[in-house]
């Protein structure tokens, strides 16, 4: 039995998005299922954050928890986040998005239909978004409900898009996010080593809405601040999935060309970058996909020149 005090932990990273963040507020204050806590961790706001959260928790009717942080990165919020989350399911919930009433309560009852004895080998539940015009982001999922693993819903079923969903809290505990200085490591990093040790149960349920058009929590104007997430990201997938090759070659390649590119803005030798490779079939790959990810490379470089010049014109 679990002693846990909520069902839920729904997770919020955000970096001055008070302007935003009503989104989220307004969306829990309006669930239909009620046994959740809201965590946000603010990664050193400057905009009033503390103060707008400050009158939700004494209006709201549901736990809201406030914790502050220097600037590290999403990555490091989250760490945090699971650390300290009183839930036994943990949902991230982005600070500029929204979801429909019946969200937790759906979520709820898709992981309660999972048999109880079978219910250990899996680590969540996710499902469908749309955006806010009512447009779904990206595909289905190949049936209603699928028990599968996001390596192989993304290889094999060729699923792509958005999508949000849960794990289980003991879950993200033992798979932290990597400690390293850097203001964006991509959520595929975890959810990858989670897919070889745990089941997720995908639904086309439409739950979240995904606002598209404005800027990203995690992307500044240069390529060069996210090369850290982003060369972690493709090296994980060289190192760790090429099992999958053969499902998704071009997709397969792209991140080698990835990984050279990232490994080029954070001026890592061609030396280094073949050392970092574990597999001779990764190896191989990148040898091929050098010189893409070198032109991608002095593509970012040209336009990070403009965009300086046109911020100083």
């Amino acid at each position: 039995m679990s002693t846990s005090e909520h069902l839920f932990t729904v997770f919020t990273p955000t970096y001055n998005r008070a302007h935003t963040l009503d989104r989220v507020y307004s969306s829990l204050a309006a669930q239909t299922f009620r046994d959740f806590e809201w965590l946000i961790v603010d990664d050193g706001s400057t905009d009033g954050t503390h103060d707008l959260v400050a009158e939700w928790q004494r209006l709201a009717a549901f736990p809201i928890r406030y914790v502050r942080q220097e600037n590290r990165g999403k990555h490091i919020a989250f760490n945090a986040a699971v650390r300290g989350a009183k839930g036994e399911l943990f949902l991230p919930f982005d600070s500029d998005d929204a979801c429909v009433p019946h969200a937790l309560e759906r979520f709820r009852h898709h992981w309660s239909s999972i048999p109880g004895d079978e219910r250990p080998r899996f680590s969540g539940v996710t499902a469908l978004c749309e955006d806010q015009h009512g447009n779904l982001v990206g595909g289905r999922f190949p049936a209603p409900v699928v028990d599968s693993n996001s390596l192989e819903i993304r290889y094999r079923f060729h699923v792509t898009g958005e999508k949000w969903g849960f794990h289980r809290t003991d879950v993200l505990r033992a798979f932290p996010f990597p400690d390293v200085p850097a203001t964006y490591v991509p959520e595929s990093v975890v959810w990858s080593k989670i897919a070889r040790r745990y089941a997720t149960r995908f639904v086309n349920d439409v739950l979240r809405i995904y606002y598209t058009g404005a800027p990203s929590l995690m992307f500044g104007h240069s390529v060069a601040t996210v090369a850290t997430g982003g060369r972690l990201q493709h090296l994980t997938v060289l190192n760790e999935q090429l099992d999958y090759l053969r499902a998704a070659p071009v997709a397969f390649f792209a991140s080698a060309a990835h990984y050279a590119r990232f490994s080029f803005h954070l001026g890592a030798p061609m030396a280094d970058q073949l050392a970092d490779l574990a597999t001779t079939r990764g190896r191989l790959l990148w040898s091929l996909a050098v010189p893409t990810g070198w032109m991608l490379y002095r593509r970012d470089v040209r336009r990070d020149a403009r965009l300086t010049s046109g911020s100083h014109g």
